[in-house]
């Protein structure tokens, strides 16, 4: 499949010049703007036309009924939803008399840019009114990531004829928009619209505040602005307020060669105990602080932020200019989706979109906090807390269920499941190990062991509860877990899922371990000898279901005896499968949304042999649908390991190109974090061929005949690893430490010790023979091919 490109490609911009009514959902998407507790999509700074109106806080959601056609014991009963919450994007332009509508009069240029170095959204517009009258518009746009509460938009307007000029600009706040249907069930749906009660507003001669609360959940926010004119011409500035908005409007006569500009200060927050007062003041505070700084000194704290992480997090890819500007496209977001969130959660569409209800799932411990923890790992802390916060409930959750220890939500925003849908709402348990292996890479990685004494013991603990309850010992001896859906929701309440197995089997090992190191408070958490000694003996028996005959690895007990799909006959236009086919039809044959089993292979590749690894490809790829858009990074991860680089370099794009080629047709929900987040993992696990599976790195770089140098940086234990791939040879240098601080890795199975004194370069060994081409269902390769070389 070839899309036609939606933006030019440059390596530190996302440009759009043009305005196309027809994607100006996805672009709101991609042009969204975050810092992990604010989130601003990338709507026209005048609010209208828009696709979905969006404005967001990290954890503000709505309480809302699960529908069932048919309850049973167990299921939730209510869910969480991501509230839109007030608007204070809206700066609206009166040119003369006429609104500024890009719908109307004549648009004669439309450009938009999103600096990734510079954290900003940059707006210009030259239009002309049904009257004939021309104005010039610039707008610059950013939410901060030093000031966490705080967001800022510099507004300017210009004459572009020769005569005078009367404009009229509207700064709003603006609670309760009116949004496109955000549920079929008349339930749900009552309790999103309008969900925010007012409860206070206030002005002042260059702003102003309002207070709401939601219906159900009672949390309550506060959002409030202020504003800057500064023009030569004479102006009047007025507010007035109701209980749903709040207004300030500054008017002039602008002559030609004169310019109007407006800085507009937003902040937001909100709290689920703190009283009206209280909030009141915080965001008083707050606004305080960002026009104390100004616009000059947030524009330069934010460059300031940024440089800080592009030097540690940057990864440079020559060869294919389209995902070297995708790879850091996806940073910037994974960035503004965690920065900030400070003990809330990482959603699949971080904060640029109502997708998924705002939920976070498990993506965000395999794909965006592995990426996050050799680049940020602030964040990961922060993430890391979130769930220990949320152990409560994932302890209800697990006594609900008749088992012992935590049992983590498939979907959430503040604990609790919120899934209606039980194969992976209640049996999806593989969450456990993902929460413990996040908790063990961050740890390997940053050796940071007070994170590790006070949270992280407790969550490995806990987690390993849940396995040795659930699971339980044959009469063979062997370690069975039974029942339960992988991330594959394709094959779901199977008996010993394998990637669920092999990391429960990690989870398992690594609890115990962590007790032996922190033996007073494992004491204290009731952990006896005798217990963590039946979290090794199961590991150790931990069953790996195997298909002796065919010589593959089965995803699930029985896999590989199943009918196959007859993908033959399936046309294009019934993907994905699950909007098409039964999920009776779908759990009953050899079809895989994403491979599990590639999965592991990526996460657990020690328990693998490499023929093992490539027979399992191959055999799974001519299975595998990709109807999910976590499939495939990981898919370019194992083809690049196995020997076709080629093949993993389409998924590569294919991960890479997600948003900012609209593949699955749905980015104009939100973009998808971990797919993003995936362009990394592709890149740097793939081609880089990083693996950390027994507590030491190793690389087994090798490049597409496409790349001609793969350079990416990894925070480890306090210094930074950099690593530049060539065709030939790879080199290793190491800085931020004193010069005789030296870090051990392997290079292609080989040990080799780097300095902060010099950079190691080693040779690249030829790569083995790799066997037949993997081959994918008809109509389900790789959705792009690579562009034409430029001659």
């Amino acid at each position: 499949m070839i899309r036609e490109r939606a933006y030019p490609v440059e390596p530190w911009h996302v440009r759009e010049t043009r305005l196309d009514m027809d994607v100006l959902a996805q672009s709101e998407s991609v042009f969204a703007l975050s810092n992990g507790h604010v989130g601003l999509r990338g709507n026209l700074d005048e609010g209208e036309p828009h696709g979905l109106p969006g404005t967001y806080l990290n954890s503000f959601y709505e309480l809302r009924p699960l529908p069932y056609a048919e309850a049973g014991f167990g299921f939730p009963e209510s869910g969480q939803t991501v509230v839109n919450v007030t608007n204070g994007k809206l700066l609206r332009l009166l040119v003369d008399d006429e609104p500024l509508d890009v719908r109307y009069g004549e648009l004669l240029s439309h450009e938009r840019v999103l600096d990734l170095r510079e954290g900003t959204l940059h707006r210009s517009v030259h239009w002309r009114s049904p009257a004939g009258r021309e104005v010039r518009v610039r707008s610059t746009r950013l939410v901060s990531f030093r000031q966490r509460a705080a967001a800022a938009i510099n507004y300017e307007v210009e004459v572009a004829d020769d005569k005078p000029l009367r404009l009229i600009i509207q700064s709003e706040l603006v609670a309760n928009e009116t949004l496109p249907p955000q549920s079929k069930d008349p339930r749900v749906a009552a309790v999103l619209e309008s969900p925010l009660l007012a409860e206070e507003e206030l002005t002042t001669d260059d702003g102003g505040l309002l207070i709401h609360r939601t219906k159900v959940s009672g949390l309550r926010v506060a959002a409030a602005m202020e504003h800057e004119v500064q023009t030569e011409a004479r102006t009047t500035v007025e507010s007035e307020g109701y209980q749903d908005w709040v207004r300030t409007t500054i008017a002039c006569v602008l002559k030609p060669g004169e310019t109007l500009r407006v800085v507009k200060y937003l902040v937001y927050g909100w709290s689920s105990r703190r009283s009206l007062p209280a909030l009141r003041d915080q965001v008083g505070a707050a606004l305080a602080a960002a026009r104390l700084d100004g616009w000059e000194g947030l524009l330069r704290e934010q460059r300031e932020y940024l440089d800080e992480f592009w030097d540690a997090a940057d990864v440079l890819v020559e060869g294919d200019p389209e995902v070297q500007q995708a790879v850091r496209f996806g940073l910037f977001h994974v960035l503004q989706a965690g920065a900030r969130a400070e003990r809330r959660p990482i959603a699949a569409k971080g904060l640029t979109g109502p997708g998924y209800d705002g939920h976070a799932f498990w993506d965000t411990e395999m794909f965006v906090l592995p990426v996050l923890t050799y680049t940020h790992p602030a964040a990961v802390r922060n993430a890391l807390h979130w769930r220990h916060t949320t152990l409560a409930a994932a302890h209800e959750r697990a006594r609900t269920l008749n088992l012992k220890g935590a049992a983590f939500p498939w979907r959430t925003i503040q604990g609790p499941e919120s899934s209606g849908y039980w194969p992976a709402g209640t049996a999806a348990f593989h969450i456990a190990a993902d929460v413990a292996d996040a908790v063990r890479r961050y740890v390997l990685a940053t050796c940071d062991t007070d994170l590790e004494r006070e949270i992280g013991l407790e969550l490995l603990v806990e987690t390993a509860r849940l396995w040795r309850s659930l699971g339980h010992h044959d009469r063979h001896g062997q370690f069975h877990i039974d029942g339960v859906t992988g991330p594959d929701e394709y094959t779901a309440v199977k008996n010993d899922n394998i990637y669920t197995n092999l990391m429960a089997q990690r989870n398992l090992i690594s609890a115990a371990d962590a007790v032996m190191r922190y033996r007073d408070e494992a004491f204290h958490l009731g952990v006896t000898d005798e217990e963590a000694a039946a979290w090794r003996d199961a590991a150790a028996a931990m069953h790996i279901p195997y298909d002796e005959e065919i010589d593959v690895h089965e995803q699930v007990e029985g896999f590989t005896r199943l009918q196959e799909w007859d993908f033959a006959h399936t046309p294009a236009e019934k993907y994905p499968l699950l909007l098409h086919y039964p999920y009776f039809d779908l759990y009953r044959k050899q079809v895989v949304k994403q491979s599990d089993l590639v999965l592991a292979m990526h996460w657990r590749g020690d328990a693998f042999t490499p023929d093992q690894k490539l027979r399992n490809f191959l055999y799974y790829e001519r299975r595998t649908v990709r109807d999910s858009s976590l499939s495939a990074c990981t898919q370019a991860v194992l083809a690049a390991e196995v020997g076709h680089p080629e093949l993993a370099h389409l998924y590569l794009r294919e991960a890479a190109l997600m948003d900012l080629h609209d593949l699955n047709e749905n980015t104009r929900d939100g973009v998808h974090m971990a797919s993003l987040a995936g362009a990394w993992i592709a890149l740097v696990a793939g081609f880089g061929g990083l693996r950390d599976h027994d507590g030491m790195l190793s690389f087994t770089p090798r490049l597409s005949s496409r790349l001609s140098r793969l350079e990416f940086s990894l925070q480890w234990r306090g210094m930074r690893l950099r690593v530049d791939v060539r065709p030939q040879q790879t080199t290793y240098a190491l800085r931020d430490g004193d010069s005789a601080e030296t870090v051990e890795l392997r290079h292609h199975g080989e040990r080799i010790r780097v300095s902060c004194a010099e950079p190691v370069t080693v040779p690249i060994p030829p790569p083995e023979v790799s066997g037949p081409a993997p081959e994918q269902p008809p109509r389900r390769g790789p959705l792009l091919r690579l562009p034409e070389r430029e001659p």
